[in-house]
C-alpha cells in the first residue's frame, strides 16, 4: 500500500497524503486532483477502493498503433481534448514493437470498465492480422469507434476519410501538370485503405488510358524507409509523378530521387496523404492530401458518446472527403530525363 501512495503521488504531482485522503474518499482534496489520482491509478493498472469503482467508467481509451508519424499525435490531441469536454478521462495506449499489444491494451481496458474506445490506425484496418479482441468488445457490446476503413463485419462505428477521393485528387493534379507516368507507394498488401486506394488508382488511371499495372504500385510499411525503397524501384521504372499512402513514404520518395540525383520537383513529383505536422516545413514543402483531423477526431467523440449515452453499439459510418494541398514538391513533368544515367526516357 505504502508503495502503491509513492508512485501514484510522484505520478501526479502531489503528497502521499494527498492520495491517501483520495482513496478513503476524505473531504478536503479539489476535484481536479481527485481526478488525476483516480486517473494515474488506473493507467498504472492499481485496483480503485470499492467504495471508487463506480467512477472508473469515465475512461475511454484511445488505441493508437504509434506516435513517430505526426499524424497520430494530431488525433491524439483533438480527441483527448474533445473526451475531456465531455467529461471521460482519456487513455492513450501506444502499441510498442515487442511490447504491449493492441489485444493486452483491450484486455486491460475491458478489467478497467472503460466506457469506450476509440481506435486510429489498428489492427482492424490490416485483413490477415489477429481480430479476436475485436470480438471480444463487440460481445460485451462496449462503445466503440475506429477511425478509416476497416475489414468487413466488425460491426462498429467508423470516422473515414474518402480514399477514392483522395486518389482522385492527387492523380489529377498530377496529369493536370503533364504526368502520365504515375505510380503510387502504399501500404502492406493487406491494409484496408491501401487496397481501396489502389482501386481507386487503377479504376481513374484506366479511364485516362494510363499503365496502372503492377509495374506502377510498389507496397511498403508506413515509413520513410520503406518509402525510400519502394520509390527506388519506381523510379528505376521510369515514373515522374507518385501518389503515396502517407506523408512519411512521400519523404522517403523524395530521399530516393535526390540520392539518384533528381530533383522534386524538376523531374519528379511527389504527393503525400495525410498533410502531419511540419509537412509545410519540408524540402521542398510537401504537396499532400489532407485528411480533415479536427472534424474527424470530434465526430469520433460524438459517435462513441452517443453509443456511451445509448447504451448501444452501432455500425454508423462518417464519411470525409479530404483536401488537396498543393506545395513545392509537385510541378510540370520534363519532357526527357536519364535515370542514373541509363536510357533516355519520355514524360
Amino acid at each position: 500500500m505504502t508503495r502503491r501512495l509513492a508512485e501514484v503521488a510522484k505520478k501526479v504531482g502531489v503528497s502521499e497524503a494527498t492520495v491517501s485522503r483520495v482513496l478513503n474518499d476524505r473531504p478536503g482534496v479539489s476535484e481536479s486532483t481527485r481526478a488525476a489520482v483516480l486517473t494515474a491509478l488506473d493507467v498504472m493498472g492499481y485496483e480503485r477502493p470499492t467504495q471508487l469503482r463506480g467512477d472508473r467508467a469515465r475512461l475511454v481509451g484511445l488505441v493508437l498503433p504509434e506516435l513517430q508519424n505526426p499524424i497520430f499525435p494530431a488525433l491524439a490531441d483533438v480527441i483527448g481534448n474533445a473526451l475531456a469536454q465531455r467529461g471521460f478521462t482519456p487513455v492513450l495506449c501506444t502499441r510498442t514493437t515487442q511490447g504491449v499489444s493492441e489485444a493486452d491494451y483491450v484486455s486491460m481496458l475491458l478489467e478497467q470498465h472503460a466506457s469506450g474506445v476509440i481506435f486510429a490506425g489498428g489492427l482492424y484496418a490490416q485483413a490477415d492480422a489477429a481480430h479476436g479482441h475485436y470480438r471480444r468488445m463487440h460481445e460485451r457490446k462496449l462503445p466503440v469507434v475506429l477511425i478509416n476503413a476497416a475489414i468487413d463485419g466488425l460491426g462498429f462505428a467508423r470516422v473515414t476519410c474518402d480514399d477514392r477521393v483522395a486518389v482522385e485528387q492527387g492523380l489529377a493534379h498530377l496529369r493536370a501538370l503533364g504526368h502520365e507516368r504515375v505510380g503510387v507507394v502504399l501500404g502492406p498488401p493487406d491494409h484496408v485503405p491501401s487496397r481501396a486506394k489502389l482501386a481507386a488508382f487503377r479504376a481513374l488511371g484506366e479511364r485516362h488510358g494510363m499503365d496502372v499495372g503492377e509495374e506502377a504500385v510498389e507496397h511498403a510499411m508506413f515509413s520513410l524507409e520503406s518509402g525510400q525503397v519502394a520509390a527506388g524501384r519506381l523510379l528505376d521504372r521510369g515514373v515522374t509523378g507518385l501518389l503515396c499512402a502517407n506523408d512519411p513514404l512521400a519523404l522517403g520518395v523524395v530521399r530516393a530521387a535526390r540520392r539518384r540525383g533528381l530533383s522534386v520537383p524538376g523531374e519528379v513529383s511527389v504527393v503525400g496523404y495525410d498533410d502531419s505536422a511540419f509537412m509545410n516545413c519540408t524540402d521542398p514543402p510537401l504537396t499532400t492530401v489532407r485528411q480533415p483531423i479536427e472534424a474527424m477526431g470530434r465526430a469520433a467523440v460524438e459517435l462513441l458518446a452517443g453509443q456511451i449515452d445509448g447504451g448501444a453499439t452501432t455500425a454508423e459510418e462518417l464519411m470525409f472527403d479530404p483536401e488537396l494541398v498543393v506545395r513545392g514538391s509537385t510541378g510540370p513533368v520534363a519532357r526527357a530525363r536519364d535515370l542514373d544515367g541509363a536510357s533516355r526516357i519520355t514524360g
